[in-house]
């Protein structure tokens, strides 16, 4: 798998989610699409979107319910590409939301592997520790809170593949996927806080993400803006900025997450 084929298949999932065309993502102006709900969609969206602002570096496309199609496109029709995913123009975007109930509450990058990078990585020498591939019945005793990113315990179902780092036995690294939509699995990484800053991070997600890769599927791999640790792994593995999004939800559900 290329990594042109490789971004055309994160592309054509996008557009599932956003209810819009692949070819929508590389136009040099921006967009709006009416949100809609799709059984094919990445499992943790909730859909149809209020409003979800979607960049692959060419223009936004934001896929909206109708009540927030025009305040949107007004939006995104005033400011730059970057200015519309970055402070100070954001609250402009934040108080006209407001107005109709919902705020600003997730602003994420995604990452797709370049595979000339990843292939080239010796994943073995990466690491001290021994590696093993796991599979979903090794999952079962591992949903505790030191493993929450490489597993999700709402979602076991989707939990299929992972790569822990032992040291004499004891898991000290752990690095899962989630098959999160028919032809894209998502990479999770957690390491014990004694055993970070030795390569193990990046040994294990690099290993996941060739598994996943000679499964046919693509790996990906998302981090907040301002998570410098987590983005510096995801450059270290092999993957490479792909896309941003930024998703709008309700006040109430904002509120809660910050009480």
């Amino acid at each position: 798998m290329t990594n042109q084929e490789i971004l055309k298949i994160a592309m054509m999932q996008s557009a599932i989610d956003l209810s819009c065309k692949a070819s929508d993502f590389e136009k040099s102006e921006n967009l709006i699409v009416i949100s809609r709900d799709n059984e094919r969609a990445r499992r943790y969206l909730k859909l149809p979107f209020s409003c979800q602002l979607v960049s692959y570096g060419n223009n936004i496309v934001a896929s909206v319910s109708p009540e927030f199609c025009e305040m949107t496109e007004q939006y995104i029709g005033s400011y730059s590409m970057v200015d519309c995913f970055d402070t100070p123009t954001i609250h402009i975007l934040n108080e006209a939301l407001m107005q109709k109930g919902q705020k600003i509450c997730f602003m994420a990058e995604y990452f797709l592997p370049d595979v000339d990078v990843l292939r080239a990585r010796t994943v073995e020498d990466a690491c001290p520790y021994e590696l093993r591939l796991l599979s979903q019945e090794d999952f079962a005793d591992l949903y505790l809170p030191e493993w929450s990113n490489a597993l999700c315990k709402e979602r076991k179902h989707l939990d299929i593949l992972g790569v822990g780092a032992y040291d004499n036995g004891k898991l000290v690294g752990l690095a899962g996927c989630s098959a999160d939509c028919e032809q894209m699995w998502q990479i999770g990484i957690d390491v014990l806080p004694a055993y970070r800053r030795l390569g193990i991070a990046s040994a294990l997600t690099s290993r996941l993400a060739i598994e996943i890769l000679n499964r046919g599927k693509v790996p990906f791999y998302c981090a907040a803006w301002c998570n410098i640790k987590s983005v510096r792994n995801a450059i270290k593995s092999g993957f490479r900025p792909a896309w941003v999004e930024m998703t709008a939800k309700s006040c109430e559900m904002v509120d809660g997450m910050n009480k």
